[in-house]
């Protein structure tokens, strides 16, 4: 019988001192593995002049720190031809066509690339995108930079 007893005193004694205490670590270790950071397009902006040579050197702490990780930013769909059933798009800072191409400055855009299997359509208003963010220069049939940002496995929130 004293067998019981202790067994049970030590299961008690366990469940006070230490589920409580997995209680707040588990849950916050989740939180901070699946929520995406939020970020903006000031967060990606760094110096550098127009038609400048871009080196990543000249990247910003704070952006090198986004590699890799998963992201949720808002932006505008660059027009194109397609309106439904899009799996690649341009996000911009605004609705201008100031955001891409020839003469933009290239943290005002990221090329994303949707979650396998789905897609989106076009709109004007602004939407909200969650994807893994990494860095991989994009060149214009000019033959100069366009973009620097991409997303990959993306979804339209």
């Amino acid at each position: 019988m004293s067998d019981v007893c202790v067994s049970r005193r030590n299961a008690t004694y366990l469940s006070i001192t230490y589920v409580p205490l997995l209680m707040i670590v588990i849950p916050t270790l989740l939180v901070d593995a699946e929520l995406p950071e939020n970020v903006t397009f000031d967060d990606v902006k760094f110096e550098i002049e127009k038609n400048e040579d871009f080196s990543r050197q000249i990247l910003t702490d704070k952006i090198n720190n986004f590699e890799g990780k998963r992201i949720k930013i808002r932006g505008y769909i660059r027009p194109s031809f397609k309106q439904t059933g899009i799996e690649k798009f341009i996000l911009v800072r605004d609705n201008q066509e100031c955001c891409f191409g020839p003469g933009a400055m290239i943290y005002d855009c990221m090329i994303v690339g949707m979650k396998k299997g789905t897609a989106t359509e076009f709109t004007t208003r602004p939407i909200t995108v969650e994807g893994d963010f990494y860095l991989k220069e994009f060149e214009g049939p000019d033959g100069k930079l366009w973009a620097i940002y991409r997303l990959r496995n993306a979804t339209v929130l």
